[in-house]
Formats: C-alpha cells, sequence, structure tokens
C-alpha cells in the first residue's frame, strides 16, 4: 500500500523542479494529484507523465478566481481534496534600496498571497473531506537573514506566520494540520555539498510526503526543518570534533 493511498493532492508550483517532484511522489505513493500552475504546458506534460491519477490546471496563485476553479475541478474530477501543497514560489535577488515597490509586492503576491489564498480555497473541500493536510513549503531564509532577498526573505517568514495563524484558527475544519517544510535549495553553502540540487528535491518532496500522509496526524502548527544543517550552528573548521 501507498503512503497516499485513497488521497486527493492539489500542488501549486507543479509544472517543474520541487512541485513536480512532489506530484510524482504522490502518485506513486497511491494519491490523485492536481497540478496547479501558470506554465501550462510543462503542467500538462508533468500530468501526462504520472497518467490517468493527476490532472493539469491552470492556476495563478495570485487570483482568487483561479483558486476557485482549480478547487472546482479538482473536485469535479476526483471528488474530494485532502491535501493541499502550497509549493509556488518566485524569488527576487537586490539589495533593499534596488527593490522597487513592483518588484516586493510581485514576490509577496505570489509567495504570501498565495499561501493565504489557498489556505482560504481548501478549507471548505477539506472539512468535507472529514480532515486532512496543508502543507506550506516556506524556506530556511525564514528561519534567518540574507541581505540580497529582503522580498522573498520576508515573505517566507510570513509563510510559517500564516501557518501557525491557519493551525490555532477555530474555523479550521477537526482533523486538519497545517505545517511548513524548511528546505534549503544550494547545496554548495549545505553541511551536505556533495547532494546534487535533484537530490536536495527529493528530500524537500519526500518531507512534504510525510506531512500529507497519515503518520503525521500528532503535527500542526509547526516546521519540519530540512536544510542540511543550515541553522543548526557554525562548523569550525578544524577544530575539536572536527573531520
Amino acid at each position: 500500500m501507498g503512503r497516499l493511498d485513497g488521497k486527493v493532492a492539489l500542488v501549486t508550483g507543479a509544472a517543474r523542479g520541487t512541485g513536480a517532484k512532489i506530484a510524482r511522489l504522490f502518485a506513486a505513493e497511491g494519491a490523485r494529484v492536481a497540478l496547479g500552475d501558470v506554465r501550462d504546458e510543462l503542467c500538462a506534460e508533468v500530468a501526462r507523465e504520472i497518467g490517468a491519477a493527476a490532472l493539469a490546471l491552470r492556476l495563478d496563485v495570485t487570483a482568487p478566481d483561479d483558486w476557485k476553479r482549480a478547487i472546482e475541478a479538482t473536485l469535479a474530477r476526483f471528488g474530494r481534496l485532502d491535501v493541499l501543497v502550497n509549493n509556488a514560489a518566485v524569488l527576487h535577488m537586490a539589495s533593499i534600496a534596488d527593490t522597487t515597490a513592483e518588484d516586493f509586492l510581485r514576490v509577496v503576491g505570489v509567495n504570501q498571497l498565495g499561501t493565504f489564498l489557498g489556505i482560504q480555497a481548501a478549507i471548505a473541500p477539506l472539512r468535507d473531506a472529514g480532515g486532512g493536510s496543508i502543507v506550506n513549503v516556506a524556506s530556511v531564509d525564514a528561519l534567518r537573514g540574507q541581505n540580497g532577498i529582503v522580498a522573498y526573505a520576508s515573505s517566507k517568514w510570513a509563510v510559517r506566520g500564516i501557518t501557525r495563524v491557519a493551525a490555532l484558527e477555530p474555523y479550521m475544519p477537526p482533523g486538519v494540520s497545517v505545517e511548513a517544510v524548511i528546505p534549503r535549495m544550494q547545496p554548495h553553502l549545505s553541511y551536505q555539498k556533495n547532494r546534487t540540487i535533484d537530490e536536495l528535491m527529493s528530500d524537500v518532496a519526500y518531507a512534504v510526503l510525510y506531512l500529507a500522509s497519515d503518520e503525521s496526524r500528532s503535527c500542526t502548527g509547526s516546521d519540519l526543518v530540512c536544510e542540511g544543517g543550515n541553522t543548526a550552528g557554525r562548523l569550525v573548521r578544524g577544530g575539536p570534533g572536527a573531520a
């Protein structure tokens, strides 16, 4: 038996990268998966690769009407919704002085507003399903500061805050967990320098799988950190205990 047998999931940002990895893994573990993205052709290609258990949807996560259509299409095709993965994100790299208001709001729109709208849209179908999981993909940059990513970092800190608030909302249906995954996708800055980007994306997909499965029923309102030890502390090269 697969770890998600009988479940239906909606994954955003699923046309490539980590989102596509999550969608493929979910299907391999028995889920039926709706893949949402603005990259229509790439999204449809991943869905075709998965097969009958997949549905490709055009989904601009900043647009409430797109969320309404995506949920309706998922329910029409698969009959229920058990898991929402808010994975869609954009990155803008610039100093605070060089970040325009338009740059900032574009990142916040996808990363922060998109997560909020997804949770809002999923509440009713998750209630109808009798419970489920919402997994928000944040970033190691939501645990610390880093220059040059003011819009991205602040939006991912917000994702962690949204996760906690949503988990505590009395309006959230019983049996629905809300969690954040904290990845790091730059192996050269990790203590795991031998890992490839593809391997790191797979690690994140498995972390999301755990939170989407019934194995994590006691978890809600917290972070699952999956970032190669970047925030564990400082490694002193050549010091006591060093390799």
